[in-house]
């Protein structure tokens, strides 16, 4: 049983960075892509970031190209989420998710509980 675990959420003001993290237990690590995903208050998740098992490719929502930045620790078990220029559009709840095999925008397999970022303007 796969399991992801998010930290790193929490108040920044507008312009600040965040660091979010993510941890996956239960299988083998570099057998998934990892996203990040978030939902904000009344509209629908929606594909933030990706990275492939090695690291070696990402994908970006156009809405945080260039100010947010994935990246993977194998040894750690852990993926990361860089967030810089915060805008108060990026406030939402944040989700960590593991697919298996290639990376895509879509088609996760796994889920955490999720973590609220909330930037103040």
């Amino acid at each position: 049983q796969v399991q992801l675990v998010e930290s790193g959420g929490g108040l920044v003001q507008a312009g600040g960075s965040l660091r979010l993290s993510c941890v996956l237990s239960g299988r083998i690590f570099t057998m998934y892509a990892m996203g990040w995903f978030r939902q904000a208050p009344g509209k629908e998740r929606m594909f933030v970031a990706g990275i492939d098992w090695s690291g070696s490719s990402t994908l970006y929502a156009d809405s945080v190209k260039g100010r947010f930045t994935i990246s993977r620790d194998n040894a750690k078990n852990t993926v990361y989420l860089l967030m810089d220029s915060l805008k108060s559009g990026d406030t939402a709840v944040y989700y960590c998710a593991a697919r298996r095999a290639r990376l895509e925008v879509d088609g996760y397999d796994y889920w955490g509980q999720g973590t609220q970022v909330t930037v103040s303007s």
